[in-house]
């Protein structure tokens, strides 16, 4: 076990900054125990690694195991949001300035782990997120290697890319996962020591969008995740838009109008968009919800 303490110059909510890297309440990745310690498992470039961060008399105590423990902990503070430059960002709506104050702690942190990212944003393609974390966890259940110390039970570490490459078609129907999803997926983890290699999050948005299966929304979310970046929208989303437009003038709007609404920001959409989501503001459903599909019964 290697150990590291942090203090941040903000008041961190470890809960909050790691939880865009959770994927649903089962995720083998990712739990949160009783004392408020998230323990969050990675493969990094040393191996993989087994992470536990906690906040103790204002500072952070983080532990780590296995092959890529120094390397968690030396980028410990990227993931948290101390890179996360905030120049230029000014809240132009009360209803964001409110949110902001409600949570001072709130900054985009970094895993620069792209596949990490890529996977599970893949396979919550054009589905709702119950189906997609139900894959999730059955893939790395199945596949994933078990985390290293004295991790909770049942957690696991995101497998090797020549893994991903090898999964037969009858093992991600058992997931749940049709052959789209399946082919972008294996597609890209022919590719990932180029995309894990991105200097910046344009190049690695290049990169991305030049693979079978990949778009604007994709994109979007790796870079949020992998390179934390502040204006990377999640254009194509199935709710976002519709909040963005909800919370900011109080009536729905499309990716277009999400845009225009969003051009104030311009460097900071996406941190907007975060600040949206914490307002807790939703508009009233009036249609049906997007049913969700079960492709191991087709």
């Amino acid at each position: 076990m290697t150990e590291r303490r942090w203090v941040p110059e903000w008041p961190l909510d470890v809960g909050m900054a790691l939880a865009p890297h959770k994927r649903g309440s089962g995720d083998p990745t990712w739990r949160q125990t009783g004392d408020g310690a998230v323990w969050r498992t990675s493969r990094t470039p040393d191996g993989p690694c087994t992470l536990r961060v906690g906040v103790e008399a204002g500072g952070v105590h983080a532990q780590a195991w296995g092959p890529g423990a120094e390397w968690a902990l030396e980028t410990l503070p990227a993931l948290l949001g101390a890179g996360d430059d905030l120049t230029g960002f000014t809240v132009r709506h009360e209803v964001l300035a409110q949110a902001a104050r409600r949570h001072p702690g709130l900054r985009l942190g970094r895993s620069g782990r792209v596949m990490e990212a890529l996977v599970p944003a893949v396979l919550e393609q054009k589905v709702v997120g119950r189906e997609a974390w139900r894959a999730w966890r059955w893939l790395l259940t199945r596949y994933g290697e078990p985390a290293p110390g004295p991790a909770p039970e049942g957690m696991r570490v995101f497998p090797e890319p020549d893994v991903w490459r090898q999964i037969p078609s009858w093992h991600w129907h058992r997931a749940g996962a049709e052959a789209v999803r399946a082919r972008t997926i294996a597609g890209a983890a022919w590719h990932a020591a180029k995309l894990e290699a991105a200097a910046t999050t344009r190049e690695l948005d290049r990169l991305l969008r030049a693979l079978p299966g990949i778009g604007v929304w994709t994109s979007a979310e790796v870079r949020q995740r992998a390179f934390g970046d502040p204006d990377a929208v999640s254009v194509g989303d199935f709710h976002l838009a519709k909040l963005v437009g909800y919370v900011l003038t109080g009536e729905k709007t499309d990716d277009h109008g999400m845009m225009r609404l969003l051009e104030p920001y311009t460097g900071h959409r996406h941190r907007a968009t975060v600040l949206v989501w914490l307002t807790g503001l939703r508009p009233p459903a009036r249609g049906p919800r997007m049913a969700a599909r079960d492709y191991r019964s087709f």
